[in-house]
């Protein structure tokens, strides 16, 4: 504390001196000069009426006392010096005494001379060391930027994390050794060196890492791949080097980097001058510094990315990241957990049925179902409600799904095409096997762009679907346009998502599932995982002929379905007319209230 006072006076005396220096200089000075100055016709009066005593010349300024008592003898005056030949003639003429004085620089404009011209290049490379995060100095650039958490400090453990399963019994190893080295060492027993968390994105895995930390009570070392490289050529490397520098000190301890894959893409040569680049030094380094640890040394090396078929084989080798753990979507009780978790602190009303929303949000990833609970609550918060109810849960799933409701209003044709449309997926997922239930039916705009939507909800998880349960949903899928042609003998442009959603389907029906009799049982789309490629743009292998016919197998696929949805509706003609109309009428309508109406009707 009293050298950080001391620095601080030091400071405050430089900046006085500078600022006693630069008042003197440039403000008291002049003043004074100002204030005695007169002109030259005057001073040539002065002359020759004789009263001037003494006469100082120098570059700028003549300086001169006049003749009387001893207090005028002192006060000096001056004028702007002027280009007069005859001056000094006229002085020995009259018989002044006259001096002459050089003309010198202040030590402050020599120096400002020199600072001036170098101050906009200082501050260039100032800015530029700030925008990369190094700070003003330049020997910060290959410091690591990862911030240190303590254990106790993290406050997160695995109760505050739901729907992990099988990751969290893996995690929980690590845990052990951390906590007691020994037992592992006794037996022999190595730890994995590293440990690679995968799965989609929001499915928790920089929580999960915090989670091990918070549990183990140990150091935690977090930061992401792209903070390692920068502009200058070896930065990145060096800040790996303090990076497993700072993290042996603490020992043990856990290094977390999240989004590996920006630093661990595997290496080529494509495309890059000399096979070399500034990503393929700090991955290197990295490898290094992964084989220099052993297997015991107390410090735990985690990743986490959702892109695991890019990293370097040599990052996932057995020895350095030779553990992965699958961070998958949460199951319905996994689901369960989550939500329980984020609405544990919110008042919930009685008819709030968690399990309820658990089984209905079948494909949510963690990320999203905290945002429902979090939606539900401003919807609540919106309405002035003193609880949260099961409609707030409710319209935040739609709103994540769907998009906000804008009440734009719709006229009359458009209206009755955009009920008439909806009506007619949501018969085609009435009617046949193996689709989801309808939820609701809607024909408010949203703000994703849809006029109208069907929301169809799982009941459960589904891990494997048929052949006949894909055909079944592309024929809801042009259910609507099949419902246009029917009803107005046209089709229109909402169906451009549909259209794109069912081709999509179709052409992995054909290239990834073999599901194509005429193909047979081959897979024509690139490989699994392939960066910046998908489907059959990145196989270059192929002939045109197989392209053709592979085209001509998804539209058969699509016309499939477009037969079947036709034949559905045109079988239930009354039913699409009466539940068309009930919409345009109610602008909404549930599952139930559409499932009434049918049966109304048979």
């Amino acid at each position: 504390m009293d050298k950080k006072r001391r620095n601080f006076s030091a400071w405050y005396l430089l900046l006085a001196i500078m600022a006693t220096w630069l008042f003197n200089d440039y403000v008291y000075k002049p003043f004074i000069i100002r204030e005695t100055e007169v002109s030259y016709n005057v001073f040539l009066q002065y002359l020759a009426e004789s009263k001037i005593n003494e006469v100082i010349l120098t570059g700028e300024r003549i300086i001169f006392t006049l003749k009387g008592d001893e207090k005028q003898q002192k006060a000096a005056a001056n004028v702007v010096a002027v280009n007069d030949p005859a001056l000094v003639d006229r002085l020995v003429a009259s018989g002044v005494a006259f001096s002459a004085r050089a003309q010198t620089q202040s030590l402050l404009a020599t120096i400002m001379g020199w600072i001036l011209p170098l101050l906009p290049l200082v501050l260039i490379w100032y800015f530029i060391i700030k925008r990369m995060g190094g700070g003003p100095s330049a020997m910060s650039l290959g410091r690591s930027k990862a911030h240190e958490i303590q254990g106790e400090m993290i406050g997160v453990k695995f109760r505050d994390v739901g729907g992990v399963g099988e990751a969290e019994v893996e995690l929980r190893e690590i845990i052990e050794y951390l906590k007691n080295p020994g037992k592992f060492s006794y037996m022999g027993a190595k730890l994995p060196k590293g440990v690679l968390l995968v799965g989609p994105p929001g499915t928790g895995k920089t929580l999960l890492a915090k989670a091990t930390a918070g549990e183990a009570g140990v150091p935690f070392f977090f930061l992401t791949g792209s903070s390692f490289v920068e502009m200058f050529v070896g930065v990145g490397a060096a800040r790996v080097r303090d990076l497993f520098e700072q993290a042996q000190q603490k020992a043990p301890c856990i290094i977390f980097i999240d989004e590996i894959d920006a630093i661990g893409q595997a290496r080529t040569s494509a495309g890059r001058i000399g096979g070399n680049s500034e990503q393929e030094n700090t991955l290197n380094q990295l490898l290094a510094e992964m084989d220099g640890f052993k297997a015991n040394s107390g410090v735990v090396i985690m990743a986490a990315t959702n892109r695991p078929e890019i990293l370097d084989q040599a990052l996932v080798r057995p020895g350095r990241f030779d553990r992965q753990i699958q961070v998958t979507l949460p199951t319905e009780p996994g689901r369960l957990e989550i939500l329980t978790i984020h609405t544990q602190t919110m008042p919930l009303a009685n008819d709030v049925n968690l399990p309820q929303l658990a089984k209905v949000t079948a494909g949510f990833s963690g990320a999203e179902l905290a945002n429902i609970a979090n939606e539900a609550s401003l919807l609540a918060v919106r309405r002035e409600a003193k609880r949260i109810s099961m409609a707030d849960f409710d319209l935040a799933i739609e709103r994540i799904v769907a998009g906000l409701q804008r009440k734009i209003p719709l006229s009359g044709d458009v209206r009755a095409k955009v009920a008439y449309h909806e009506i007619g997926h949501a018969l085609l997922a009435y009617f046949l096997p193996g689709t989801d239930p309808v939820h609701k039916i809607s024909i408010i705009p949203t703000a994703k762009g849809a006029l109208g939507y069907t929301m169809q909800r799982p009941e459960e998880d589904r891990y494997l679907i048929g052949e006949n349960e894909l055909k079944a949903r592309l024929a809801v899928l042009l259910g609507g346009r099949a419902a246009e042609l029917i009803v107005f003998n046209e089709a229109s442009t909402g169906a451009a998502n549909d259209l794109e959603r069912a081709t999509e389907m179709a052409r992995r029906m054909v290239t990834e599932f073999g599901m194509s009799r005429k193909l047979g049982p081959v897979r024509y789309a690139a490989a699994a995982g392939s960066y910046l490629q998908t489907g059959i743009a990145g196989r270059a292998d192929l002939s045109p002929a197989t392209v053709s016919h592979i085209d001509e197998e998804i539209l058969g696929f699509l016309n499939e379905a477009q037969v079947i949805a036709d034949k559905i509706l045109r079988e239930h003609m009354d039913l699409l007319q009466k539940a068309a109309r009930f919409l345009q009428e109610e602008e909404v309508i549930s599952g139930d209230q559409l499932a009434r109406i049918a049966n109304s009707m048979s």
